[in-house]
């Protein structure tokens, strides 16, 4: 069947384009939760539990309670995937005009667009498990290297 609708196929292009940028996302974040999952099964005998000596090596600490993570790390692992690539369209980190356009509304303005969603765009992007706090500090991270 031969689309003739500019408009299915500007929604199709973006969805596809979405759909990359998620699956790009996701697979960043697998290997660095992989790590974790491995280091916590280990067999008995080779996990350092807190509190233990572990043969003068701190124990190792979950990727939750390491406290809150910088806008820089959840940009590389949740964010890059549209606004490094403009997938979606998607202001891309870098882009002056890009991002004036949106932080003319003003920054709280644009943090509650992350946060609830805006567009192509789902609630907190793909950082389901990110704080408010997070994604604030996401959003300065983007718009602070987009001037």
């Amino acid at each position: 069947m031969i689309f003739h609708n500019n408009s299915m196929i500007k929604m199709l292009t973006m969805l596809v384009s979405l759909m990359a940028g998620v699956l790009f996302s996701v697979a960043a974040s697998a290997s660095v939760l992989e790590d974790g999952i491995l280091d916590r099964i280990k067999p008995a005998g080779e996990v350092c539990v807190a509190g233990d000596d572990c043969a003068g090596a701190a124990a190792p600490v979950a990727v939750s309670s390491a406290g809150p993570r910088s806008g820089e790390d959840i940009y590389q692992s949740a964010c890059f995937g549209c606004h490094g690539t403009g997938a979606a369209g998607a202001p891309k980190m870098g882009d002056v005009a890009d991002w004036s356009a949106r932080t003319a509304k003003g920054l709280d303005a644009v943090i509650a667009n992350a946060i609830n969603g805006f567009s192509m765009m789902p609630a907190r992007g793909t950082c389901m498990s990110c704080s408010d706090d997070e994604i604030a500090s996401t959003v300065q991270y983007m718009v602070d290297n987009s001037q």
